[in-house]
């Protein structure tokens, strides 16, 4: 009787579709770049505070210039840096870079205190900083006291170094390293629903496993693809944008327009400018898109799928969007 009451039917449902082949052997930006000759002369990134463009072959190439670079400053697998940086092509080198290395990439909000700063690049053990000129102040008594370089990707304070010291070292030079799947490649702060900050390991496998499952297979749960055209506005520091916006983008080989942070008037300019197809938000822009008594100036009819994710929007607000964007799909990202 006892081993009976133990006993149960195991019932395994299965989708009508294929499974999705997961590549999870594979590091990250190996995975990312894997189709990347049928459209290495696409644009792959598109800076909208400059306009400048920059393709896939020219991306591809840039991230493993880092690579070397990073090696050339003393980055060893393993190591941590740490990218204090708003939306910009730099912060996509320096992480592709980063994992090409087989270094650790921790973001940080560049607009945190000091302290703040402080206590992510001690407690990831971060080795190099790459941040803007404006924030280095922020941290150069720290890394003085750690023995942490700063780079900064424009005009560098005295004690810094430019991001060219990276971008011009030899692509040829990358030290041949042996990336294991479950090796770390990302770590992100977050606290989750409770306490404070806590570093999140996020390994080769686990991101490609995440992006192939949204953006692979023959029925995907984002239908991103290479005609596509993805406005990144939400912050690559945190992980809905780092993953779903630019790795997923990456995979398909679509277009990557970069807003260095939110303003209404210029992000409806660019949307009209570069036919965005894709507007990855959260409640709050689509609150603003949706209520902007400038919406009808501009032409947004290129947009046909709004995501939104962070926190979960009302039916009201979803109404509002549908009204305002009626060639789009909306959808929540979880």
């Amino acid at each position: 009787m006892e081993a009976d009451q133990h006993q149960h039917d195991e019932f395994i449902f299965r989708s009508t579709l294929p499974d999705i082949y997961i590549p999870n052997h594979l590091p990250l930006h190996t995975y990312c770049f894997e189709n990347v000759s049928q459209f290495k002369d696409r644009p792959c990134l598109i800076n909208g505070p400059t306009g400048k463009i920059y393709t896939y072959a020219e991306v591809h190439l840039t991230a493993r210039k880092v690579a070397t670079g990073l090696n050339n400053l003393g980055i060893q697998q393993g190591d941590v840096i740490m990218l204090l940086l708003q939306n910009s092509p730099e912060f996509i080198f320096a992480f592709l870079g980063a994992s090409f290395r087989g270094a650790i990439s921790t973001t940080a909000n560049p607009f945190y205190t000091p302290a703040e700063i402080a206590k992510q690049a001690t407690a990831s053990k971060t080795k190099l900083l790459i941040t803007q000129a404006v924030y280095a102040e922020k941290v150069k008594s720290f890394a003085k006291d750690n023995d942490i370089k700063i780079v900064t990707i424009d005009a560098p304070p005295e004690g810094c170094l430019h991001f060219s010291e990276l971008t011009e070292a030899n692509e040829d030079e990358i030290p041949a390293v042996k990336i294991n799947p479950d090796d770390v490649v990302a770590l992100p702060y977050s606290s989750g629903t409770t306490g404070l900050p806590k570093g999140v390991m996020l390994t080769h496998k686990s991101l490609v496993t995440s992006v192939a499952q949204q953006v692979d297979g023959e029925n995907p749960n984002l239908y991103f693809h290479e005609k596509d055209v993805i406005l990144c506005v939400l912050p690559l520091f945190h992980i809905y944008s780092l993953n779903s916006v630019l790795l997923c983008s990456l995979r398909v080989g679509a277009v990557i327009l970069i807003m260095q942070k939110f303003e209404i008037v210029t992000l409806m300019e660019l949307v009209e400018k570069y036919k965005v197809t894709i507007a990855p938000f959260v409640p709050p822009i689509v609150l603003a898109v949706s209520k902007s008594p400038v919406i009808d100036k501009y032409d947004l009819s290129s947009i046909r799928m709004v995501m939104s994710g962070g926190a979960p929007m009302g039916k009201e607000l979803e109404d509002a969007a549908r009204d305002r964007l009626p060639n789009a799909k909306l959808g929540q990202v979880r």
